[in-house]
């Protein structure tokens, strides 16, 4: 694992001995060591001016592969040492694409989804800017299966219309990672599913593949 040498940055998130909180301070003057740095510093919020030397987190250099259907690409990423990294982890990689972590490989050979940053040898990743959504709609007697594409942070209500290019449907309910929604918003990133009920038809036969996996949600305890 590659270190980064350090650059003195222009401010530091560092608790004031005044305010009693951490806030930003500015760099009057300082010096970088490997993992701290040594000068003196000016609190924004208050103005505090003291010489003291902080403790700074070491910039590591990480492996990251990124995986694409059949084709892994190999890049790298800079991590601060106390980082706590988990799998499901959101982050941008140099280029602007975001990505969720699928897999941590430590240097030790451990097991696990939570690791350190200095302990993570590579991260697996696969591509997180657009997600496809399953989406189990119900016309009465069939349920179909359908997906919509959402970025990470949109939200899907209880009540919100969806709009295909068949038909329009009612959200009913939203099973999101930890529980099922009858009520409220969740984000698409937490959703496994949302269940809805078709309620303006463009055609009169939908050709559409019926969905036999969605967990035998109950439409008709519904109420429309």
């Amino acid at each position: 694992m590659r270190l980064v040498k350090r650059e003195m940055p222009e401010y530091l998130y560092i608790k004031c001995p005044d305010c009693d909180d951490v806030t930003e301070h500015d760099i009057l003057k300082g010096r970088a060591g490997k993992d701290n740095i040594t000068g003196t510093f000016r609190c924004t919020e208050c103005g505090r001016i003291f010489s003291e030397t902080i403790r700074v987190p070491r910039i590591l250099k990480v492996k990251v592969l990124f995986s694409d259907g059949d084709v892994t690409e190999i890049t790298e990423t800079e991590l601060e040492s106390n980082e706590i990294l988990m799998v499901g982890d959101e982050f941008s990689l140099e280029d602007g694409r975001r990505v969720c972590i699928t897999h941590i490989e430590t240097e030790d050979g451990k097991k696990g989804k939570k690791f350190q940053a200095d302990r993570i040898k590579a991260l697996w990743v696969k591509q997180f800017d657009i997600l496809s959504v399953k989406v189990s709609v119900n016309d009465g007697h069939k349920t179909y299966s359908v997906r919509t594409e959402a970025d990470p942070d949109d939200e899907f209500t209880i009540g919100m219309i969806l709009s295909f290019e068949d038909f329009d449907a009612l959200i009913h309910a939203i099973k999101t990672k930890e529980r099922l929604l009858k009520k409220g918003t969740a984000e698409a990133r937490d959703i496994t599913r949302i269940y809805g009920k078709i309620r303006k038809k463009r055609y009169e036969v939908l050709d559409l593949e019926e969905d036999d996996d969605y967990d035998g949600f109950d439409f008709d305890d519904e109420q429309d």
